[in-house]
């Protein structure tokens, strides 16, 4: 019986990481193709559609201020652009801050949230502005964000370009990464197991996943879904699977970039990731018993890699290491001996290979550093999932059992870093 419950577990983690190398390609391909659209579209950008950026904030006097900086550089047409700041129940400077910046430029506005979304959420605060707002589309940034100059412009430029795409996605960059060593792992992380494994999906399935930050789409579907859920933790992914159930796609175009701020501490990190992790999970539970009813069935692909992820995969894991130190102290007579160390070092050489595959795309990546980082990424940071997702879903499944509320946790800021020069030269 362990011996079979060995293959299971082997099985279930190699499926995972032969899946992720299939993306990885996507994702390179991707890459290496996306900018030849750019010179046609660029033609059709007339009769442009106007545009709210909105910015949800709480409490964010640390970071405010360098993001409507970033926001005040926008390439897009004054007239045709406003940019919300979203005051939700902030008790700091962060109203102080923002209406500073109203005062000096015209297309900045602060609002501040109404009761009954007053001090709830993001969802509950990108729904107050959706509600004063009208124009034809929304573009969401979080407020630790600085997009390049450019962001907007080509986030709207594949919606005139994409009508049949609901929303325009682009790629997010770690500000910090090199101010700790988690920020490192996260750097690695977001090149490879995020952004480019979105282009992976967009590349083999045209399926894209909204994130939480830098994407653009049209009010007209936002009308249409009622806005946001205020009950997901996560209401980019869930955003995500009505979109697609209403009948439209969601298109990648990595041209679109921000940077962003991400956890300096372990603490911090682990409340992020947990939110997440729960959020993904919801999703999940919220949609599998609806799995083939959706109307486009290529989110299926997306579903199933999120209940591979947090179930299946996770507990793969953790069911091959138990047996394993299971063993150590208990014959279970397992027979595979060298057969699973081989499986086991060759899973450690297929990550390297995928990341540093990746890491290439970003030239300034490429470095012996972040090599041993790698390393030390594989035995550390990817092995404190393990224990991530497990106390979430403990977490949602309580949430669950016991019809608890809904309590959305807001990433603590640090100070913020330059971004030494991108927002002015891209």
């Amino acid at each position: 019986m362990a011996n079979w419950l060995f293959y299971a577990a082997l099985i279930l983690i190699w499926v995972m990481l032969l899946y992720h190398m299939f993306l990885m390609q996507g994702g390179y391909r991707h890459f290496k193709t996306f900018e030849r659209v750019i010179p046609t579209w660029e033609k059709r950008m007339v009769n442009l559609p106007t545009v709210s950026v909105f910015i949800p904030a709480h409490n964010e006097e640390v970071v405010i201020g360098q993001t409507l900086q970033a926001m005040s550089r926008l390439y897009y047409p004054k007239d045709k652009l406003e940019v919300i700041v979203i005051n939700d129940n902030s008790s700091d400077r962060t109203g102080e801050i923002a209406d500073s910046f109203a005062e000096k430029y015209p297309f900045i506005r602060v609002i501040e949230t109404k009761l009954p979304n007053r001090g709830i959420g993001k969802s509950s605060a990108l729904n107050e502005a959706m509600q004063q707002s009208e124009s034809d589309v929304i573009v969401v940034y979080d407020a630790d964000n600085t997009p390049e100059k450019m962001a907007v412009w080509y986030l709207v430029m594949g919606l005139v370009n994409d009508p049949k795409a609901a929303a325009m996605v682009g790629k997010f960059r770690v500000i910090n990464a090199k101010q700790t060593w988690l920020t490192r792992f996260i750097n690695i992380e977001t090149i490879c197991f995020q952004w480019m494994a979105q282009g992976g999906r967009w590349k083999w399935f045209k399926v894209a996943t909204i994130p939480g930050t830098n994407f653009a789409i049209r009010r007209s579907v936002m009308e249409q879904l009622g806005g946001w859920d205020v009950k997901a933790l996560a209401e980019d992914t869930e955003l995500t699977v009505r979109v697609y159930d209403l009948g439209h796609h969601i298109r990648f175009f990595p041209a679109a970039i921000t940077w962003e701020q991400e956890p300096e501490t372990l603490n911090v990190w682990w409340k992020q990731r947990t939110r997440w992790a729960r959020g993904n999970q919801y999703v999940v539970l919220k949609f599998l018993g609806q799995l083939f009813k959706l109307k486009r069935k290529r989110i299926i692909f997306d579903l199933f890699y999120f209940f591979f992820t947090y179930f299946l995969f996770f507990f793969g894991v953790i069911l091959s290491n138990g047996l394993f130190i299971i063993n150590l102290f208990y014959e279970l007579h397992l027979n595979i001996g060298n057969v699973a160390l081989v499986l086991w070092g060759l899973a450690f050489l297929l990550f390297l290979a995928e990341v540093m595959i990746t890491l290439s795309i970003e030239k300034a990546e490429m470095n012996r550093a972040n090599f041993f980082y790698v390393i030390f990424m594989y035995f550390t940071y990817s092995q404190m999932w393990i224990a991530l997702v497990v106390h979430s879903l403990f977490l949602e499944m309580k949430r669950i059992l016991f019809r608890q509320e809904v309590r959305w946790y807001k990433t603590e800021r640090f100070t913020k870093k330059t971004m030494e020069g991108h927002n002015e030269t891209n």
